[in-house]
């Protein structure tokens, strides 16, 4: 009820304006499921947690070395995972009271660590990118606790491929990579098992990904890739794996996105959270831009805001309003928002706002009282209208989605994998906000 109260006086499905900049000093930076907190990672190996609400830092995390890397929230929060040039992967415990928060695990490896991410549904399954184009899956669960490298089989020897980047779809069950030939490997997450090897129609020799980013749903994946294109892709159903073989096809990008003109590159995208929008921040060399494509309308090109001369770095989208933050090369953190005038008119239909009073002449029937007897036998053909519920099961069904929600039920034995050793980030926690001037 609250979100549809709040969605009356916006006016933009997306943001315009910057509402408030942050002196964080970060690389980058990611709300969390909220949407009220900022993880932000810094070239000095802090990661500072920033309150959106009081605009200041709520927790420091210090225990890297080097540049951090990426950050990341568990589902509820409660767990921040930040990844480092020194080497390492921390878990951070944000229920400890103390500052730098507990460390929940600390995951060492031989090089630099591109990037690393909690599984959807259990934060102790992490993947982790290295600088080496490996990529581990981490599980911390005493019964399938080790390290897992995510491999190419062919011909019954491994054939190792370069990975540049990893991601997880939003079930958690597939693990999507893409790899320095310009292919992406999906395995299945519970097995670690390779399931599908796509080729991307129209991409080049020697290009390779940078980035992915789902959507909401999982059925559709954006990627970022060398030669300066977004493309998105649809994505189908991919079975439990039974045995060696996998499947290897191409995929048709549905949309593309790139700057015709200035030919950027792209250091980050993110889509909407109801999937209908996709940013891209543009690695622009003279100004902060962030471009603004509406898919339901092709891939049109809806806005591109400008954020002055300090230069993108990141670019991430709020979980569940219309606001999206930026990280300027200066270390600056940009809230962009969506300005809005309140026409509290919006919550009475049938009343119009009017800027000045004007003179209103009554109807004489204008207040009568309905016949009491003529309500009720409108209410009564009004409860025997029928509602053709088979119909709308069918729509689903044929849009795809009726398979899809079968594909995401808890009761799979994917799904039941991951959800076996539960971990303490329920939905009752909530931060503690703490200040500078609190005595730990």
């Amino acid at each position: 009820m609250n979100r549809t109260i709040t969605n009356i006086f916006s006016s933009s499905p997306y943001p315009t304006a910057i509402q408030t900049s942050l002196e964080a000093l970060a690389t980058i930076a990611r709300f969390d499921s909220s949407g009220r907190f900022v993880a932000a990672g810094r070239n000095d190996g802090l990661a500072v947690i920033w309150d959106l609400d009081t605009k200041g830092p709520v927790r420091w995390l210090e225990g890297h070395v080097k540049g951090i890397t990426s950050v990341d929230w568990s589902k509820n929060s409660r767990y921040v995972l930040t990844s480092s040039k020194d080497w390492n992967v921390i878990i951070w415990d944000l229920a400890s009271e103390t500052d730098p928060p507990r460390r929940q695990a600390t995951i060492r490896f031989d090089v630099v660590v591109l990037s690393a991410s909690f599984h959807p549904k259990n934060s102790k399954i992490i993947l982790v990118v290295l600088n080496s184009y490996e990529a581990f899956l981490v599980d911390l669960r005493k019964e399938y606790k080790g390290r897992y490298e995510l491999c190419e089989y062919q011909e019954d020897e491994e054939w190792r491929v370069g990975v540049t980047t990893a991601r997880f779809d939003p079930s958690g069950r597939h693990i999507f990579a893409g790899t320095t030939q310009g292919h992406i490997l999906v395995f299945n997450t519970r097995t670690k098992t390779i399931v599908a090897r796509h080729k991307v129609a129209g991409l080049g020799a020697g290009v390779t990904f940078r980035g992915f980013e789902f959507t909401p749903s999982g059925r559709r994946l954006a990627t970022n890739s060398s030669d300066r294109v977004l493309r998105q892709l649809s994505l189908p159903l991919y079975p439990t794996p039974t045995t060696d073989d996998y499947i290897e096809s191409e995929l048709e990008p549905s949309l593309r996105f790139h700057d015709p003109i200035s030919k950027v590159s792209w250091h980050a995208m993110c889509y909407s959270p109801d999937g209908q929008w996709l940013a891209g921040g543009a690695a622009d060399d003279a100004s902060h831009k962030i471009y603004i494509w509406e898919l339901a309308r092709e891939g049109l090109l809806a806005n591109t805001l400008d954020g002055g001369r300090e230069l993108l770095t990141y670019v991430h989208w709020h979980p569940s309003k219309p606001v999206i933050a930026s990280v300027t090369n200066q270390g600056n953190i940009f809230i962009w928002h969506t300005p809005t005038t309140e026409r509290w008119g919006a919550f009475a239909g049938g009343f119009t706002e009017v800027d000045e009073n004007v003179d209103y002449e009554e109807r004489e029937d204008e207040f009568d009282i309905e016949d009491e007897a003529e309500i009720a036998r409108r209410k009564m053909l009004e409860e025997e209208d029928h509602v053709d519920i088979e119909t709308e099961i069918v729509g689903e069904a044929v849009n795809g989605n009726a398979d899809h929600a079968k594909m995401n039920s808890d009761q799979d034995e994917d799904a039941l994998w991951a959800l076996e050793e539960p971990e303490d980030d329920d939905k009752e926690w909530r931060l503690k906000v703490l200040t500078e001037d609190d005595e730990y």
